[in-house]
């Protein structure tokens, strides 16, 4: 999967100016940067939902915006992606949940769906808990069996939106082992957007940092972490003024603001 020279505004705000990127098939992929530079909206843009203003987005040499919708529906089949949130159906049960693709999208026998299932979430390590509805579950729980439905039409790529978000300790290790793991098993190619620096790192074999609608880093774990960029280090280190102003940009000097009102 590759972007080349992609650009993309909302409105009259540039969230992208030029990028490239390249996900490596069979590699884990990590899009890192601070909130709100628009690390979601590439996925959103790589799984055809936004269309770029310029630029190309190509899944195994195909033009995502180049297709209809009938190709892309097809195409979409061979992304799973795990949602900020989990997303869910509450009014089912966990494998409910997972099996809905498999309805869905396959002629397969309803034996043959549960045995998938149940594969599926034994990867994940929630087979005990199939019977159990969304509001049941912990929040690494929920995010687990999220992930289970990610892959139960057995996807070439995984994208995992802010995957650690609101997790606990031992439910972030758990997360983070499972993407590896999975990632090996099932020889997949995984994305993954996040601002958890260490976490994503541990398990990613290349990287990149974006910010101000440009990538201002790329490279190995090692290689970001030994980044020359005054910007990667901010965020890595999470410093609170660099690169990033602590103060936003003021039309007066603080001084004349102070002593405006009584002149």
């Amino acid at each position: 999967m590759r972007c080349r020279g992609v650009h993309f505004k909302q409105g009259s705000r540039a969230i992208y100016q030029g990028i490239d990127v390249d996900i490596a098939r069979g590699k884990v992929t990590a899009i890192l940067g601070p909130s709100g530079t628009g690390k979601t909206t590439l996925l959103r843009l790589i799984g055809g939902q936004w269309r770029p203003s310029a630029g190309t987005v190509e899944f195994d040499g195909t033009d995502v915006h180049k297709l209809g919708r009938r190709d892309l529906y097809t195409l979409r089949k061979r992304m799973g992606l795990l949602f900020q949130n989990g997303a869910l159906l509450t009014d089912l049960t966990v494998f409910e949940n997972v099996a809905y693709p498999l309805q869905e999208h396959t002629q397969l026998p309803a034996s043959m769906i549960r045995d998938l299932v149940l594969m599926k979430l034994q990867a994940v390590g929630l087979r005990g808990a199939r019977d159990l509805y969304p509001d049941q579950l912990s929040g690494g729980m929920s995010r687990r069996a999220a992930l289970a439905r990610a892959i139960a039409l057995d996807p070439d790529m995984v994208m995992y939106d802010e995957p650690f978000t609101g997790q606990d300790p031992i439910s972030m290790g758990v997360l983070i082992r499972l993407i590896r793991t999975l990632n090996q098993s099932l020889g997949l190619t995984s994305v993954v957007v996040s601002h958890d620096i260490n976490e994503v790192l541990s398990i990613a074999d290349y990287a990149y940092v974006v910010s101000g609608g440009k990538v201002l880093g790329q490279g190995t774990p090692d290689q970001i972490r030994a980044s020359d960029s005054a910007f990667v280090q901010q965020f890595l280190k999470g410093e609170p003024d660099g690169p990033i102003a602590f103060q936003y940009k003021a039309a007066a000097t603080y001084a004349d603001d102070l002593l405006g009102g009584r002149r």
